[in-house]
């Protein structure tokens, strides 16, 4: 119960509130994002009104941090004829939610998590969203029982006449195998962009194939499918040959191209890519950006066909690319790299994986090039010394440099490294270096433009004194995402100086370090970044799977009031299910996560973007969405265990 003055002066400033005009109102809050608007309507009755207002006219409408329920998401989604954005985590609905969110004035669509949802939801969508200019939808009908049907397809791409921009990151060849190309000739006009994220490489060779089928005379072509593609993003089973100079002959405006297979068993010469393909590449000559990569999900393998000829041949059409990124060349030399490097003088991204044979001499003369790196990627590069880094660095323009996995660099790199004056993201895990050798970055990082993202992950010489090396002597870092999984020598005290030094870090990864423990918890719940502005830890994502010192302690400390920005958490299934999922119920909108998957943002290997997650610096959700805290009983067993302890 408030106090009768604590009373008095709510209404005083609401009677305040109400002297402005409500078009000011208005105009203020709708420039905000939806979770922050929700945030704003539960401090009091003007601005609740003011905000029910604004849901019914605000042209975009973002919610990607937390997953809705059908009930939460019917009063946030009041009828708006003006809505032209829509982004939603479905995790939580199912096609009961379709009519809530499917809307004709929508220009951009971006649904992510639709395992729940069935075929009827690309088939709605069509009927009702004519204008659409972008359209993404994640895991649709993953759910057992969830079918997708050709016809559904159909009707999205028949309704559908002004899209530009098509995702589809579902299992394709699961459910639309049948006439899958035929239905391709519905496709608007307009479609320049175009990503599926699991089809055959047969599918795509057959969806391009200027012959109609055995059923049409030989002579009878059809009209050119997908004629304004300019940007082509696919999953496939295998790159062949087959796929690949289809591809390049048949999409003339094609500027970006991403291939990336994961072949189940090793590919015969007749479904892999070989210099024959490469040579094939970029035949209408206006390709900028180019990834052929291999993955080895499921089987470990490389494209053992393609060698420095087929680099040569490549790179004779390849001048004016500016993007470059190849996975699982593993019979490429330094020889074929260099020709890379020495043919596209307008480079700026550069992403190697797996180069098996790319040693230091690639980039002994770098600096003698007209290239300007602002992206550099070599990953699995297991030849690489700090000598290369010392002649990378001449590339001062760089901001992203990933080097995980190049397990020979050490100290001597991070002394290069040092030297980037707008270095924003830095990945070395798995690579040799020490508490010593961080204190070289200290003047990155107090620099103007620090970094914002690190990765130490697995680098087993780290200790506690690497959290000192890095912040310790100063208050005004801006690191934003810090990964410290895997160090077997980093314990409670080094997460005691983290939070001693008030860094404000919004995503914190400490995943298999055993000596991390409860007293970790309780610094990070305690934790104040900025005394005039920020009070309590601004983490939205901590990430402490199998750390061995964890006890049900700690999830007393993860509940409310504690962390509350808190949208990810990674823990040990086995610390107690029920204690878990106690706290799930306890905060419905914390993602809680017990079977070792990786958390939130962690997309390093995009090759789009920054590899960064934009976050909106909002109290909690729930003060709007939940009408009160309730107790509950489990949650109150675990409070008195703890008291116990």
């Amino acid at each position: 119960m408030a106090s009768p003055e604590e009373e008095e002066e709510e209404q005083e400033e609401e009677e305040s509130l109400d002297q402005l005009p409500g078009t000011v109102l208005a105009t203020i809050i709708s420039k905000l994002d939806v979770a922050s608007i929700c945030s704003i309507a539960s401090t009091c009755k003007t601005f609740n009104a003011c905000t029910s207002h604004i849901l019914t006219f605000i042209p975009s409408f973002h919610l990607l941090d937390i997953a809705p329920s059908i009930d939460l998401l019917k009063p946030l989604m009041p009828p708006n004829p003006y809505l032209k954005s829509l982004k939603l985590d479905c995790a939580r609905l199912d096609d009961s939610a379709i009519n809530v969110f499917v809307r004709d004035s929508l220009h951009e669509l971006y649904l992510h998590n639709c395992a729940n949802f069935s075929g009827k939801l690309l088939s709605e969508i069509g009927g009702k969203c004519a204008d659409l200019r972008y359209l993404y939808l994640g895991s649709v009908a993953e759910k057992r029982g969830r079918p997708i049907h050709i016809s559904d397809l159909e009707e999205l791409l028949r309704g559908c006449t002004q899209l530009e921009e098509l995702i589809l990151m579902f299992d394709v060849p699961l459910f639309l195998r049948h006439k899958f190309a035929q239905v391709w000739a519905l496709a608007s006009e307009k479609l320049t962009s175009l990503e599926i994220g699991c089809v055959s490489s047969v599918m795509v060779t057959e969806l391009l194939s200027p012959s109609l089928g055995h059923h049409r005379p030989p002579n009878h072509v059809r009209p050119p499918i997908l004629p304004g593609i300019q940007k082509l993003c696919l999953s496939v089973d295998y790159i062949t040959d087959t796929m690949v100079s289809t591809i390049s002959n048949v999409l003339i405006s094609l500027t970006h191209l991403d291939l990336r297979d994961a072949p189940l068993i090793e590919p015969t010469s007749a479904y892999d890519l070989t210099n024959s393909g490469l040579q094939q590449i970029n035949q209408h000559g206006k390709l900028k950006h180019l990834s052929l990569v291999r993955s080895q999900e499921f089987l470990i393998t490389y494209f053992r066909r393609v060698n420095d000829l087929g680099m040569l041949l490549m790179a004779d059409k390849c001048a004016n690319m500016e993007v470059i990124c190849l996975g699982g060349f593993c019979r490429v030399t330094d020889t074929g790299f260099k020709t890379i490097l020495h043919s596209c003088s307008s480079l700026y991204k550069l992403r190697v994986s797996y180069g098996t044979h790319l040693t230091d001499l690639v980039f002994h003369d770098i600096s003698a090039t007209s290239l300007s790196l602002t992206h550099l990627s070599l990953r699995w590069c297991n030849l690489l010394t700090n000598h290369a880094i010392k002649n990378l660095v001449s590339n001062t323009r760089l901001k992203i440099l990933d080097l995980r996995d190049c397990k020979h660099l050490g100290d001597g790199a991070l002394r290069s490294i040092s030297t980037l004056p707008e270095l924003k993201i830095l990945l070395l895990d798995g690579s040799d270096i020490s508490d010593f050798g961080l204190s070289f970055l200290r003047g990155v990082i107090n620099s103007l433009v620090s970094l914002s993202v690190m990765s130490v992950r697995g680098c087993k010489r780290l200790t506690d004194k690497c959290i000192s090396a890095l912040f310790e002597g100063s208050s005004k870092l801006e690191l934003q995402q810090l990964d410290l999984s895997n160090l077997p020598n980093l314990s409670d005290n080094g997460v005691l100086t983290l939070a001693k030094c008030r860094v404000p870090i919004s995503e914190l990864r400490m995943r298999q370090c055993p000596l991390i423990g409860d007293a970790s918890v309780m610094a990070l719940a305690s934790m104040q970044v900025d005394e005039n502005r920020w009070h309590g830890c601004r983490l939205r994502l901590l990430d402490l799977y199998n750390c061995g010192g964890i006890t049900q302690l700690s999830f007393w400390w993860l509940k409310k009031p504690y962390f509350p920005r808190l949208r990810w958490l990674g823990v040990t299934g086995s610390v107690s299910r029920d204690i878990v999922d106690a706290l799930a119920r306890n905060r419905p909108f914390l993602r809680v996560a017990w079977h070792a998957e990786e958390l939130g943002s962690y997309q390093w290997d995009n090759s789009h973007g920054l590899y960064m997650h934009d976050y909106d610096e909002v109290d909690e959700l729930e003060q709007l969405l939940e009408e009160g805290e309730y107790i509950d009983e489990e949650m109150m067993d675990v409070d008195n265990d703890a008291e116990l302890l």
